[in-house]
């Protein structure tokens, strides 16, 4: 059993410029946690792979195509592949998400 404890895992910049801190870099999953201060924006991009983003912390915006949620704590956002996505702590508190892609491209944003 390989137990991973995250809250030990240290953070490191990600080519938007928030913190990052990859957890998992497996072929078929990359999970890492961005953690956002309140302002703090991941521009629109696509990926080639699914992507599930959990919120693990705090509340703020996700952009899937045209279509912006606020979402929070406990909430789960799916991401279908070469659809535009992006992220946005803009509700004045931490937003701190788990990007889950289902394979992995192996070209993590962390730096």
């Amino acid at each position: 059993m390989k137990v991973i404890k995250v809250n030990e895992l240290p953070f490191v910049k990600t080519g938007w410029g928030v913190k990052g801190k990859p957890i998992i870099d497996m072929p078929e999953i990359g999970i890492v946690n961005l953690v956002m201060e309140p302002g703090e924006k991941v521009p629109p991009h696509k990926t080639p792979v699914n992507v599930l983003f959990q919120v693990i912390e705090g509340k703020g915006s996700i952009t899937i195509g045209n279509e912006t949620q606020i979402v929070e704590t406990g909430n789960i956002v799916v991401s279908p592949l070469q659809i535009p996505h992006a992220l946005e702590a803009n509700q004045n508190c931490v937003f701190s998400v788990y990007v889950i892609k289902t394979p992995n491209p192996q070209k993590s944003a962390v730096k």
